[in-house]
């Protein structure tokens, strides 16, 4: 089987992209590790993957895998990719994409200027519905990993995050808390870990361990995740400047009720063929 593909990035964050309508596809896990692989496939933090849409109200399907070859609900660096694949690719007219994820509907916007906005949806904060074990919901949550005990915010952008708010991010412990907290048992379906600094209330600085992958230098739901957890502890603004080690994404969320809107650049790097 031949198999066309395109690698792309959004800050470093980067993807194999892959057209599942015009051509035929066959996954799985080993095969999608296999193509993750640095040194052994093209290497990624995730695999994407385009499908039509059985949907009305949506004009794509976006699958997302991490390298470890596990399927997720969300990622908006790949949102933002995706919208630019299919403009590029010609399989859509539009600068408007709808796709349908896991997680629900995104609307993506192609801007004159090439960056994307990401309509993230309204971030989950029941602690049932992220998944995350709680008795009620709150802006922090104690907890205890490997003796150390720490606050973390708690949402969904579609996927699981915690937040840890740190002195410094460039000595935060991410390689040590990262991989106990996303396997904590207090999050069923695990989760991405986030390690926040204030710089100001309109700008952050952030590093996130991803779930399945470690850590990445962009992550865009974990960017919205911190932002949503800083503005409910009252310490950031409205719109707010998220800088990561791959580059900057703006980050807009008024408050409860309204969805949360991620701007930022994407990059196509090269296309190949793989022979399976």
């Amino acid at each position: 089987m031949t198999l066309r593909f395109t690698k792309m990035h959004g800050l470093g964050n980067d993807f194999v992209v892959i057209d599942g309508i015009t051509q035929t596809v066959a996954l799985d896990p080993d095969r999608i590790r296999r193509l993750a692989d640095r040194h052994f496939g093209v290497g990624c933090d995730q695999l994407l993957l385009v499908e039509a849409s059985d949907r009305p109200d949506a004009d794509f399907r976006y699958r997302i895998f991490n390298a470890d070859g596990g399927e997720v609900e969300q990622c908006g660096n790949g949102a933002r990719c995706f919208a630019r694949f299919v403009r590029d690719r010609g399989l859509i007219d539009r600068d408007d994409v709808r796709v349908v994820t896991a997680a629900g509907l995104l609307r993506l916007h192609i801007q004159p200027d090439g960056q994307v906005a990401v309509d993230m949806g309204q971030p989950v904060l029941e602690p049932a519905q992220i998944p995350f074990f709680a008795t009620q919901r709150a802006a922090h949550y104690p907890i205890a990993a490997d003796s150390i005990e720490m606050d973390i915010g708690v949402v969904s952008m579609g996927n699981p995050h915690a937040v840890v708010v740190v002195d410094e991010v460039d000595h935060a412990p991410v390689a040590h808390l990262g991989p106990l907290l996303e396997r904590h048992g207090r999050f069923p379906k695990r989760a991405n870990v986030g390690f926040m600094q204030i710089v100001a209330p309109d700008h952050i600085r952030l590093r996130v361990f991803e779930r399945g992958v470690g850590e990445t230098l962009a992550c865009g739901s974990g960017a919205c995740a911190a932002v949503v957890v800083g503005r409910l502890q009252g310490l950031l603004a409205p719109r707010v400047r998220v800088q990561l080690a791959g580059g900057d994404l703006n980050i807009h969320w008024a408050g409860e009720g309204e969805s949360v809107t991620m701007t930022g650049p994407v990059a196509t790097v090269f296309e190949g063929w793989l022979e399976w």
